[in-house]
Order: structure tokens, then sequence, then C-alpha cells
């Protein structure tokens, strides 16, 4: 499974906009690259951002 598919995966299991921060503690990925996945979902329009550093699933 690549990083943006668990990134993905997490972002869909919770019910609350998250930070880059909680999803790395949660999937156990360093933030950096969480960093970059987020990215990718952004532009592939997979999640969006509710608020300023946080991030959901759409």
């Amino acid at each position: 499974m690549e990083i943006k598919d668990k990134v993905l995966s997490v972002l869909k299991e919770t019910d609350k906009p998250l930070k880059s921060a909680e999803i790395a503690a949660t999937s156990g990925i360093s933030k950096e690259d969480v960093d970059k996945a987020i990215k990718q979902l952004k532009k592939a329009e997979l999640i969006y951002s509710p608020k300023n550093c946080f991030y959901q699933a759409k």
C-alpha cells in the first residue's frame, strides 16, 4: 500500500479533520511523507482542507 493510500485511509476512518502530525502519529508514517502525500491527494481532489492545516477526506 502506498503512503498516500494509507493517509487517505486514516482520513476516511475519522469523522473529524486532522492535522498532518496527527495523521503521522496514527499511521506511523513520518510527517514529511504525510505532507507529500497530502499535496498529492489535494491535487487529485480526494481530500480538502476545512480549515487551515487540517485535512479531511471528501
